[in-house]
């Protein structure tokens, strides 16, 4: 299943993608008087298989996709594909290659930092630059997006409390992230965190370690590189992190960003983010997630 989030009415509601289009699930649940289906993101993660399953069916219905539930995605205000995590946990130096462009030693284990709900961005969002920062650079990562509960997950077990994946760009002032030595301020500035457009869930992604990644800036590809060059995967990223504390429905884990930044490029050739540059991040089968930068 594919949903999405869109503004309607001044607040985030959930979509599912048809092959005729965006479903507005809201308004054709409230019509037909289908009061269970579960109707935010968050409650549809939350019920688990049984909400993804009733979403499914209520999808498939042919009094739910009447024409007045429908829209085409471009009509659309895209919204963060997932809207209220508890946590949005990120992974430093994950790809092999990165690590190397950014002259770093492999890391041990996984270095973790945090982002904020302040910094959730959709699809086609402008996103401001700070006005402190003039070392803004783009990041193409896989995001997990948890289904279940996770305490003390083994790697065996971890994929089964997977919800689904998303793309995400993680965004980072780079003067801001190494003015200290911890990266939080680089990383969590207002829109810092676009992910979606889309939330594919778990069982239409085959292996999330075999999956190609992209940024084009300005139509000019600057990242282009797999999964699979990841140091720490998806199944080692949760349960180490389910090690030290509990991940919830809904939180976020961002698995770390390949070769081709900005910050790996020699000084004095860093063309860092400028106002109208565009920015369209991609993970295969997850979809495009264009962000615009403004002053």
């Amino acid at each position: 299943m594919i949903t999405v989030t869109f503004e309607k009415d001044g607040q985030w509601v959930l979509g599912v993608k048809t092959e005729r289009g965006i479903l507005d699930v809201g308004a054709a649940a409230r019509s037909l008087g289908s009061d269970a289906v579960p109707q935010s993101v968050t409650e549809l993660i939350a019920q688990g298989d049984q909400g993804k399953a009733s979403l499914q069916q209520f999808a498939d219905s042919e009094m739910a996709v009447r024409e007045e539930f429908l829209y085409t995605e471009d009509s659309l205000k895209m919204g963060p594909c997932v809207t209220e995590p508890q946590k949005i946990i990120c992974v430093g130096l994950n790809y092999k290659k990165h690590a190397e462009e950014s002259n770093m030693p492999l890391p041990e284990s996984p270095i973790l930092f945090s982002k904020f709900n302040n910094a959730l961005a959709g699809h086609q969002q402008e996103v401001k630059l700070p006005a402190r920062s003039l070392q803004v650079d783009y990041e193409v990562e896989l995001a997990i997006v948890i289904g279940k509960t996770a305490s003390q997950v083994s790697e065996e077990d971890a994929l089964d409390h997977v919800y689904g994946y998303c793309t995400a760009n993680d965004l980072s002032a780079r003067d801001l992230q190494f003015k200290t030595g911890q990266w939080l301020l680089g990383k969590s500035c207002d829109g810092f965190c676009p992910v979606g457009p889309y939330l594919v869930s778990a069982e239409e992604v085959k292996d999330p370690n075999a999956l190609s990644l992209k940024t084009e800036v300005n139509g000019t590809v600057r990242q282009n590189s797999n999964t699979a060059d990841l140091v720490f995967n998806c199944q080692q990223i949760i349960s180490y992190v389910s090690e030290h504390m509990t991940l919830q429905p809904g939180d976020l884990i961002l698995t770390g960003t390949p070769e081709g930044v900005i910050m790996g490029e020699p000084e004095g050739e860093r063309n860092w983010l400028k106002d109208g540059d565009e920015i369209t991040v991609e993970v295969e089968g997850l979809g495009k997630l264009t962000t615009v930068m403004r002053k």
